[in-house]
C-alpha cells in the first residue's frame, strides 16, 4: 500500500472547499482548510462539517489568511496570519487549492445586458419572472438568450448556472446550436415586432475572486 506524504492546503469555508478537502484527504497525508471566519457552520452545511471532524488528516484552521508563499522551484510553505492577532506562522505544503466563491466580471454589460443583485447575467425563462419586463419581444426568450434578443449567455458568469468548466463547455456548444435557432425564427415569416433580428454574439465571460 502506498503510502501518502503530501500536504496540501485549502483556503475557503464553503461546501466546496469542503467538499475538496474530503476528497483530498483520500490522497493526501495531511489536508488543511484554511478559514478566515471563526466557524465552518457559518457558511457549510452541517454533513460536510461532521465528515471534516471525523477525519483525522484534516486540519481545520480559523482565522487565519494567505499573506504568501514560498520555494524553489514549487510550492513547499506557505504564510499564514491569524486574522485576530497578526500573527504569522509557516505551513509546510505541497499544493494550495482556493475555493472561495467569485465575482463575474460583468459591470461593463450594466444598462445593456440584464444582472441579477450579484451581477450574473440574466437568460432565458428567468427573464419572464416578476413581471416579465426583462423580455422585449412576444415570444418567449430561447435558453441562455439574454434580454438583447440574439444575444447568449454560456459559461460560469450565467444567473443559475452550475460553475464547473464541462457545464461551461456544454452551454457553449449549445449556444451555437440557439444561434442557429434563432436565425431560422428570424428568416421565418414574421410581424415586425414578433420576433428578433439575426444573433449578435455568444459571450462567454470568466469569474474573478472575491473573498471567502
Amino acid at each position: 500500500m502506498a503510502v501518502h506524504t503530501t500536504q496540501v492546503a485549502i483556503v475557503g469555508a464553503a461546501n466546496s472547499a469542503g467538499q475538496a478537502a474530503v476528497d483530498l484527504a483520500q490522497h493526501a497525508a495531511q489536508v488543511t482548510l484554511l478559514v478566515r471566519g471563526d466557524s465552518l457552520a457559518k457558511s457549510m452545511s452541517h454533513y460536510l462539517t461532521e465528515r471534516i471532524e471525523a477525519m483525522a488528516n484534516i486540519t481545520v484552521k480559523l482565522n487565519s489568511r494567505v499573506t504568501g508563499a514560498e520555494g524553489d522551484a514549487r510550492l513547499e510553505t506557505l504564510l499564514i496570519a491569524d486574522t485576530e492577532t497578526g500573527d504569522e506562522t509557516r505551513l509546510p505544503a505541497d499544493g494550495l487549492f482556493i475555493l472561495i466563491g467569485a465575482e463575474p466580471l460583468t459591470n461593463a454589460s450594466e444598462g445593456w445586458l440584464k444582472r441579477d443583485e450579484h451581477g450574473f447575467l440574466i437568460t432565458g425563462p428567468d427573464l419572464l419572472r416578476d413581471d416579465g419586463s426583462r423580455w422585449p419581444l412576444k415570444r418567449d426568450p430561447l435558453p441562455l438568450e439574454s434580454n438583447q434578443p440574439g444575444v447568449f449567455v454560456a459559461g460560469d458568469v450565467r444567473h443559475g448556472s452550475i460553475k464547473r468548466v464541462a457545464s461551461a463547455v456544454g452551454e457553449g456548444s449549445l449556444a451555437i446550436t440557439l444561434i442557429h435557432t434563432h436565425r431560422r425564427l428570424s428568416d421565418a415569416p414574421r410581424s415586425p415586432d414578433s420576433l428578433a433580428p439575426p444573433p449578435q454574439v455568444v459571450l462567454v465571460a470568466k469569474e474573478q475572486d472575491e473573498g471567502q
